[in-house]
Parts: C-alpha cells; sequence; structure tokens
C-alpha cells in the first residue's frame, strides 16, 4: 500500500479526496463528510491524509499522531479528566487507541495522520 513513491512530493494541502457522509449513528449535527488517502505504510505504521467537512461527530480513537494543515476544531473528550483542545493550522495532537471523542468541526479540516 503506496500511494507516495520513495523520492516523491505531494502537496498535502490540495491533494483531492473523495468524500463520503459519516455514519448516521456518529453523527451529533449537521452533515459531515469525510474523505482519506493512506500514503503509505512504514514498519506498519500507516500515514495519510484525512479531512472532514463542518458538522460534529463522535468517534473512537486509533494510536495516532497528527498534524494540522488546515481548518478548525474541538475536540472533547469523553473522559472528564481530559480538557477539550481547540486545534488549526500547525496543532500537533497525539490521540491514544480507544479514546472517545466528539469532534466539532467548524472550518474543513485537514490533518496528516501517523497512525
Amino acid at each position: 500500500m503506496s500511494a507516495l513513491a520513495p523520492g516523491a512530493v505531494v502537496d498535502a494541502a490540495a491533494l483531492p479526496l473523495a468524500h463520503e457522509p459519516l455514519p448516521a449513528s456518529e453523527v451529533l449535527s449537521g452533515a459531515p463528510t469525510t474523505g482519506a488517502v493512506a500514503l503509505d505504510e512504514l514498519s506498519g505504521i500507516e500515514i495519510g491524509i484525512w479531512e472532514m467537512t463542518p458538522g460534529t461527530a463522535s468517534d473512537t480513537e486509533a494510536d495516532e499522531v497528527f498534524v494540522v494543515l488546515s481548518g478548525r476544531a474541538r475536540i472533547e473528550f469523553v473522559d472528564p479528566a481530559l480538557p477539550s483542545i481547540e486545534v488549526g493550522p500547525g496543532s500537533l495532537v497525539r490521540l491514544a487507541e480507544g479514546m472517545r471523542t466528539v469532534w466539532t468541526i467548524t472550518e474543513t479540516f485537514r490533518k496528516v495522520y501517523i497512525a
């Protein structure tokens, strides 16, 4: 699984992504859609681009680190010990496998993820 050849350059902010609606069971408000592409896998670690349009949805997280390329979001953690965070371009975030979250996207949100 490699969409990115060694030495290749990809404009991560402009890469076209095919979007699909989120499952109704995850949508809390709006009609958000998501798109993603896995760019490569290195030693079992996937690297890709993920995007979500405005709306609010719940999720159970994978073990990942991501960098926000564009857009804005508020991520609320179901665990009351963790404060909500506001993220935007340049934010670097670490999520752990199994964390339950609620994402409120206010501007179409795009990230590079490593999972």
